[in-house]
C-alpha cells in the first residue's frame, strides 16, 4: 500500500521543506490540536439557531433588540419592563417583526421542530457514521462531514438572503446539516484513540473535551457578532468555519500512526528505529519491542476489518455505558437547552434577570462542565475504573441539583457557585464516556487488534446518549408547564438510572481491585515468609 496516498499533504509538504519527519509526540500534539479545532467547529456551528430564535420568532412584549453573550456581555441584568405596542416606534417594530413562517402563533413550535429534526438526523445518522469511519480512511470521511456541514448550516443562512420563506426548506437543510454533524465525534474519538494508549487516555481526553464548552461559547460570539447585520449572517459565518477547519483536517490530520510510518504495539503507537531515507524505503520500520508482544507494525490502517452494529454491542461495557449516556445526556442537554429560560423565569434575590443575562449567565454551566471533564479523566485514570468514577459523580450530582432548585435563587453568588458544581458533576461523566470509555471499549481486548471498532463503537454509544438528548428537552417543555419541580424530578430520576445503570460494571471493578490487593498481600507474605528459610538454608 502506498503511504503517501494516505499522508496529509500538508505533512508531506512540511517534511519536504523540513527534510526529516516529525516525532511521535509532535504528531500527537498536532492530532490533539487538529481534532479540538475540528470538534470545536462541529459545536460552533450548531449555535446559530439558537441565538436567532429571538429574531426568527420575536417576542412583542420585550424591547431587547440585542444579544452579546458571556464573556462580552453583562453576567446580571434586571429585567427590563415589558414594552407596550404603542411604546414602540416603527423602527422597533420592524425589527421585531420576525421572519415568516416562524413569527406566526405556531412559529414557536415550528422552531422546535427543526430542533428535534435536527438532533433525531443526528442520533439516527451517528450509527451509520461509525460504521462508514471504520471502514474508511477517517481524515477524508471528517473531511466531507465538516465541508458538507459547512455547506448546509450556510444554505440555512442563505434564506434570509434569498427571502425564503418555506418552512419545508429550513426543516430540510437542518435535517441534512444533522446526518453530516453525525460524522464528527465517532471520528475525532477514534483518531484520539489511534494515536493515545490506555495509560492516561481519561486524563488527555479529559482537557481535549473542552472543545465541547469552547464551540458552545465561540458559537454564540460568532453567531451573535454579525446578527445585527441580517440573521442570515450567523449561519454563514460559523458555516465558513467548520468548513475552512475541514480544510485543515484534510491537509494536516494523520489518523492512523501506522500511515505515517508508527508501529502499533498493544493499541500504542512507539518509536522506530532510525534510517536513512534510502533504506527506508525498502525496510519496514521495527518497534523497539519485541519477544511476544502484540506487534502490529506490519499492518497498514488498510487492512485492519471494520466491526458491525451488532458485533460491537457484544463487546463487554458497550450497551450498559450507552445506556448510561442516554440518561446522562438528557440531563446534560436539558441543563443545555433549558437553563437560560429557568434563569429568565426565576427571582434571583427577588429580582428576575432579563433573557440577555440568562443567556450569558448559563454559560457558566458549560465552564463547570470543562472542569468535570478534566477530573473525571484524571480520576478515572488514578482509579483505573472508568464505570465507578461515572456512576460516583451521577449520584453525586442528585444533590447537587436539590441544592440548585433551593437554594439557588438565594443569591448571585450562590447560583454561579451551585450551578457550576451541577455543571462539574453532570458533564463529568458524559465527557468520560462518550470520550475515555468510547476509546477504551473501541480497543478492547476482546477485538485482537485485528479490527476497527473506535469509530463503531463510538457511534453506539453518543448515537444512543443523543436520543436521551432530543427526548430531555422535550419532556421539559411538557413538564415545565406544570412546575419546575416536576422538570427537576425527572432529572434526579435520570441522574439516578444513569448510575444504576452501571451497577454491574462497578461491581466488577470493586472486585478486581480487591482481587490485586489480596494478591499482592499474599505475595508480600509469601516473600516474609520465605526470608527465614533463606537464612537458615545459608547458615
Amino acid at each position: 500500500m502506498d503511504n503517501n496516498r494516505r499522508n496529509p499533504p500538508g505533512i508531506l509538504l512540511i517534511r519536504s521543506i523540513r527534510g526529516k519527519d516529525w516525532s511521535i509526540t509532535t504528531y500527537r500534539y498536532v492530532v490533539l490540536l487538529v481534532t479540538f479545532i475540528a470538534y470545536t467547529a462541529y459545536h460552533a456551528s450548531r449555535k446559530p439557531s439558537s441565538i436567532v430564535k429571538s429574531v426568527l420568532d420575536p417576542d412583542p412584549s420585550s424591547n431587547s433588540t440585542g444579544f452579546s453573550p458571556w464573556p462580552v456581555g453583562d453576567v446580571f441584568i434586571e429585567r427590563e419592563r415589558m414594552a407596550t405596542s404603542s411604546s414602540l416606534d416603527e423602527d422597533d417594530l420592524k425589527k421585531g417583526k420576525g421572519w415568516a413562517p416562524f413569527n406566526r402563533k405556531d412559529g414557536t413550535s415550528k422552531l422546535g421542530e427543526i430542533d428535534v429534526a435536527f438532533l433525531a438526523c443526528y442520533s439516527i445518522g451517528m450509527y451509520v457514521a461509525g460504521h462508514l469511519g471504520d471502514k474508511l480512511d477517517l481524515r477524508i470521511f471528517l473531511t466531507t462531514g465538516m465541508v458538507g456541514s459547512g455547506i448546509f448550516v450556510g444554505l440555512f443562512g442563505m434564506g434570509y438572503f434569498l427571502d425564503v420563506h418555506v418552512f419545508g426548506f429550513y426543516l430540510v437543510m437542518q435535517m441534512v446539516a444533522g446526518l453530516f454533524q453525525a460524522t464528527g465525534w465517532p471520528s475525532v474519538v477514534a483518531v484520539i484513540g489511534n494515536w493515545f494508549g490506555k495509560r492516561k487516555r481519561g486524563l488527555i481526553m479529559g482537557v481535549w473535551n473542552a472543545h465541547t464548552s469552547i464551540g458552545n461559547i465561540s458559537g454564540s460570539l460568532l453567531a451573535a457578532s454579525v446578527l445585527q447585520y441580517g440573521w442570515g449572517w450567523s449561519f454563514i459565518l460559523p458555516g465558513a468555519f467548520i468548513f475552512l477547519s475541514g480544510i485543515i483536517v484534510y491537509l494536516f490530520l494523520a489518523a492512523y500512526p501506522e500511515d505515517v510510518g508508527f508501529p502499533v504495539v498493544d493499541g500504542t503507537p512507539v518509536k522506530v528505529v532510525s534510517l536513512p531515507r534510502d533504506e527506508e524505503a525498502q525496510i519496514s520500520k521495527e518497534p523497539l519491542a519485541g519477544n511476544g508482544q502484540n506487534c502490529e507494525h506490519n499492518r497498514t490502517s488498510g487492512s485492519k476489518r471494520s466491526i458491525g452494529l451488532l458485533e460491537a454491542c457484544l463487546i463487554p461495557g458497550v450497551i450498559p455505558f450507552a445506556l448510561c449516556l442516554f440518561f446522562a445526556k438528557m440531563v446534560a442537554y436539558t441543563f443545555l437547552y433549558w437553563l437560560p429560560f429557568y434563569l429568565s423565569q426565576t427571582a434571583i434575590e427577588g429580582q428576575y434577570m432579563s433573557v440577555k443575562s440568562a443567556g450569558n449567565l448559563s454559560t457558566l454551566f458549560d465552564v463547570g462542565g470543562i472542569i468535570g471533564g478534566v477530573m473525571a479523566g484524571y480520576i478515572s485514570d488514578k482509579l483505573r475504573a472508568r464505570a465507578t468514577t461515572a456512576a460516583s459523580f451521577m449520584y453525586i450530582a442528585i444533590p447537587s441539583m436539590l441544592l440548585y432548585r433551593k437554594y439557588g435563587s438565594m443569591s448571585k453568588v450562590m447560583n454561579i457557585v451551585l450551578m457550576m458544581i451541577t455543571g462539574l458533576l453532570v458533564n463529568g461523566p458524559y465527557a468520560l464516556i462518550t470520550t475515555a470509555v468510547s476509546a477504551d471499549l473501541g480497543t478492547h481486548s476482546s477485538l485482537k487488534g485485528d479490527s476497527r471498532a473506535l469509530a463503531t463503537v463510538t457511534a453506539i454509544i453518543d448515537g444512543t446518549g443523543s436520543i436521551g438528548a432530543a427526548i430531555g428537552p422535550l419532556l421539559t417543555g411538557i413538564l415545565s408547564s406544570m412546575s419546575w419541580d416536576a422538570v427537576f424530578s425527572m432529572l434526579i430520576i435520570g441522574a439516578f438510572a444513569a448510575g444504576l445503570l452501571l451497577t454491574h460494571l462497578v461491581i466488577i471493578e470493586i472486585k478486581e481491585k480487591f482481587s490485586k490487593q489480596s494478591s499482592n498481600e499474599q505475595t508480600n507474605l509469601a516473600g516474609l515468609a520465605s526470608q527465614p528459610l533463606l537464612s537458615n538454608h545459608n547458615e
